[in-house]
């Protein structure tokens, strides 16, 4: 990776990063890449997720980091918490990506890391993602950073007339002392005896 690929963490977009972030989301698409569209996004689409997603970072309930190269938007990531009151301390990563022609330096890796350690910082305890099965070199990255399959949909996810796995990993950030980790076991708020 170039050292000068460095972080940004916007709050607010203006027309030249609305530009960038289409650009970024398109070129993936447009290669097949597995982050939520089935034909690349028009520009309105890119504008509107983004807008989206910039909101939700103003309310604490996401953070959006994009790569930088020369000036220029290169990858994206984001973590978004899960619905509140129950879910709060739980996030979900999406959109990880390195634009075409900045792969190989190493982008979706320093993406993914400072969004694990932003998330931790604001108090999410659970990291989760999906992963397209096909997309083995994604995994063996997600996995590099600590993550963990804990599911797998089988042929899922649609890509014309394929179908693929949907791959979901996790990531355990900690948690405070006190907290109380129940898991499966009985007892507790909405607990029911087995059935005989």
């Amino acid at each position: 990776m170039e050292s000068s690929v460095e972080l940004q963490w916007p709050t607010a977009a203006d027309e030249q990063l609305r530009a960038d972030v289409h650009r970024v989301l398109h070129a993936v698409a447009e290669l097949g890449g597995a982050i939520g569209y089935a034909v690349p996004p028009s520009r309105s689409e890119t504008d509107s997720w983004l807008d989206h997603m910039l909101m939700l970072v103003g309310a604490g309930d996401a953070a959006l980091v994009l790569a930088v190269l020369h000036g220029r938007v290169v990858g994206t990531g984001l973590w978004r918490r899960g619905p509140k009151p129950i879910f709060a301390h739980y996030a979900d990563v999406e959109k990880v990506t390195a634009h075409p022609a900045a792969r190989g330096r190493g982008i979706g890796r320093l993406v993914t890391a400072a969004l694990v350690d932003d998330a931790r910082k604001a108090g999410i305890e659970t990291l989760t993602l999906g992963v397209r099965g096909n997309n083995h070199g994604a995994i063996e990255l997600y996995e590099q950073l600590g993550f963990q399959e804990w599911g797998r949909l089988p042929n899922v996810i649609e890509v014309g007339a394929e179908r693929f796995d949907d791959v979901r990993m996790f990531l355990d950030l900690g948690r405070d002392p006190h907290v109380l980790l129940r898991g499966s076991s009985p007892g507790g708020p909405g607990s029911s005896p087995h059935r005989s």
